[in-house]
């Protein structure tokens, strides 16, 4: 749906999970446990992450580069996938991704995804969305891309891991995963990516007309 969104608009996809799944990879394989709040900020700091239009058509929606090596696959590994809520729960982690976040955001247009872009990331974005699924929805689009990849899966398996997951993103204290106030909500449970995209992309072109149109003075002649 981002991709789709971000073709539609001119504008540039950034999906904010994999700043953290980058962090996650590199704690794994410095041995960096990820319960270390400390140590993974500092790693955060040190590592050099890129995220960047894809420049191979291996289904990829963006290239993600870690000190130069293309990890656009190995961040969504099981391994990382298991740890990767744990890492991001950190608040030092969180505060050492932040500004890279909003640097990206300010750069233009941009269609941001992540589980706090409108809450924390981008307070005052033009537009939000907060997509729902269920989660019999979401593990079955999980398995289907997994499936895609070749790469072994058990739905139950994956089920519960988004389970965990979420219950992770929303308890922990520092940007929890919830709606922002002005967030638009679309269920999305049933429904094809093309139709999703239109509403959502709608709700983007009526914002921006409404940017553009001359706001009243509040004097009266």
């Amino acid at each position: 749906m981002a991709r789709a969104l971000a073709d539609r608009l001119g504008a540039m996809l950034f999906d904010t999970g994999s700043l953290y799944r980058a962090v996650t990879l590199a704690a794994l394989r410095a041995g960096v446990p990820t319960g270390d709040g400390s140590a993974l900020a500092e790693l955060a700091d040190d590592r050099h992450i890129d995220v960047t239009p894809a420049t191979t058509t291996d289904g990829r929606l963006y290239d993600v580069r870690l000190d130069g090596e293309d990890v656009t696959w190995p961040i969504r590994d099981a391994m990382v996938e298991a740890r990767v809520s744990e890492v991001s729960a950190h608040p030092r982690v969180r505060a050492a991704l932040l500004p890279v976040q909003r640097r990206i955001a300010d750069g233009g247009a941009v269609v941001m995804v992540g589980r706090d872009i409108g809450t924390v990331v981008v307070p005052d974005a033009g537009v939000k969305v907060f997509l729902e699924a269920s989660i019999e929805e979401r593990a079955r689009r999980r398995y289907a891309e997994l499936a895609e990849r070749q790469v072994p899966a058990i739905l139950d398996e994956v089920t519960d891991e988004l389970r965990r997951r979420d219950a992770i993103d929303r308890g922990r204290a520092t940007s929890p995963l919830r709606k922002a106030a002005d967030a638009t909500v679309i269920q999305t449970d049933g429904r094809g990516v093309d139709e999703v995209v239109a509403e959502i992309e709608e709700l983007v072109r009526n914002a921006w007309v409404a940017q553009r149109e001359p706001r009243p003075t509040g004097r009266t002649e």
